[in-house]
């Protein structure tokens, strides 16, 4: 049976977690942090990025329309 990702799930392969994770802990990037986690910001970021969101209103409105198929990034 074959699966398949979304675009945009595919785009994220392309940055390994584990690397991303470690630089995080390197940097102490989530000391600070509430809320989001730091993969959680790079994929929001991310996904108005490619969607050319112009306000916060339009990233939160495409992040809610997606909920559901956006589980399975974390």
């Amino acid at each position: 049976m074959n699966r398949f990702g979304s675009i945009f799930s595919q785009l994220l392969q392309l940055f390994p977690r584990a690397e991303f994770e470690a630089a995080v802990k390197e940097t102490r990037a989530e000391r600070h942090a509430r809320g989001f986690t730091c993969w959680g910001q790079f994929v929001a970021m991310l996904f108005c990025q490619f969607g050319r969101a112009h306000s916060l209103r339009e990233i939160c409105g495409g992040l809610a329309t997606c909920e559901g198929k956006l589980v399975h990034l974390g």
